[in-house]
């Protein structure tokens, strides 16, 4: 299993060759954007993301804030630990980098030594676009888009198979649907307590969202001090 690609002749080649040709006919400047876009870019966006929706959640302080700031916490460890799951991965397949078995690539960034399968950028944005969908769907359909991009970008950069994205995707959604459970059961309590806590309940909601919150009754409900008040006035 060192190589899952050897010759030019099957769908796999041809498409890296069909997205890595539309970099050679791309002006300088725009290959350039891409080049860092796929490397760099779209990681950060991916964690921008997750702040954004963090802060949007602690803002509408919902009754499962906790719960939600728990998937939140959980994309990038589930990101984390995709990655580690990959390592044995790549070892095992040993796939080379297309550049080396191919020619006629246009590689837009050097030194990838490495092994190709599966990818650490589809799996890292496509865990965290994952678990993100899992906190709020709003926000993960974009994530998803992201890492869909993200993997995209890596083909056309000609570091990378398309199975190679394709793996990393499944990768990365595996790890982050199936260890959610445990994750959840493990993360939700700890968020609930730094929600109860004096130091650290502004992690899950806002100040004025825990102040609703604590002043929140049910409707037509008496208060305890409006029932003295007219036990009170009988007297």
């Amino acid at each position: 299993m060192a190589v899952l690609a050897e010759s030019g002749s099957n769908p796999d080649v041809d498409l890296l060759y069909d997205i890595n040709g539309l970099a050679k006919d791309a002006p300088h400047w725009f290959d350039r954007g891409m080049e860092f876009v796929g490397e760099y870019g779209l990681l950060v966006a991916m964690v921008l993301l997750v702040v954004w929706c963090w802060w949007s959640v602690r803002r509408r302080g919902d009754e499962d804030a906790a719960s939600s700031v728990a998937a939140l916490v959980w994309a990038p460890v589930a990101a984390a630990l995709a990655v580690l799951v990959n390592v044995p991965i790549r070892g095992f397949v040993e796939r080379p980098r297309p550049f080396l078995d191919h020619t006629g690539l246009d590689v837009l960034i050097s030194g990838k030594t490495d092994y190709s399968f599966v990818s650490d950028h589809a799996t890292i944005t496509m865990a965290m676009g994952v678990a993100l969908f899992v906190a709020d769907r709003r926000f993960g359909l974009v994530g998803i888009g992201v890492a869909l991009l993200e993997g995209f970008c890596r083909v056309y950069m000609g570091v990378h198979y398309p199975t190679d994205v394709v793996g990393g995707f499944a990768l990365g959604t595996a790890v982050a649907l199936l260890l959610s459970p445990v994750a959840m059961a493990l993360l939700t309590p700890v968020l609930k307590a730094v929600e109860g806590s004096s130091w650290g309940g502004w992690l899950v909601r806002s100040a004025g969202a825990r102040g609703v919150a604590r002043g929140a009754v049910i409707p037509g409900a008496r208060s305890e001090s409006s029932g003295t008040e007219e036990r009170d006035l009988a007297a």
